[in-house]
């Protein structure tokens, strides 16, 4: 079987940043790899704290001025980052303040996590905030490199 895209990445070069993974339906669908953590070289991210940045992110981005252009929003497999599919030919710079609103939403926010409870997830108590905001803030600071382009 041929490979997909994301395996073509390579990801002993790769650093966090805001990228596009690919483009579907004719170009007009483009999926954004929000890549937080350096592969292999840093620790994955805490499963309850990708949760938590999964339903305020999702949360966030459903209710942004952009929220007619959202698809989808969630973790990767490997806890290195997300994936943030929407609509159009967009390129990282179209969508870096929504990425950065997005991660000062996580940092500021105070209550309850939305969609966290028994009728809303399956698995709602599986959460973790404070280490939320930690990776949702270091990863502002690394979207100030502007990392666009996925290495050679």
């Amino acid at each position: 079987m041929k490979k997909i895209e994301s395996f073509l990445v390579d990801h002993e070069k790769l650093l966090p940043g805001l990228y596009v993974s690919r483009r579907d339906g004719g170009g007009e669908i483009t999926t954004f790899d929000l890549r937080m953590t350096a592969p292999n070289r840093e620790p994955p991210m805490n499963m309850s704290a990708v949760h938590t940045l999964e339903h305020l992110g999702a949360t966030f981005l459903r209710n942004s001025e952009r929220k007619s252009e959202i698809v989808y929003f969630g973790p990767m497999g490997c806890r290195t980052g997300f994936y943030l599919i929407m609509t159009g030919r967009l390129f990282p710079a179209d969508v870096y303040g929504l990425v950065c609103e997005m991660c000062r939403y996580v940092v500021d926010y105070c209550g309850e996590i939305p969609g966290a409870t028994p009728k809303e997830c399956g698995n709602y108590s599986d959460q973790n905030l404070p280490l939320a905001k930690v990776y949702a803030k270091d990863y502002l600071e690394k979207l100030q490199e502007r990392r666009f382009v996925y290495p050679e």
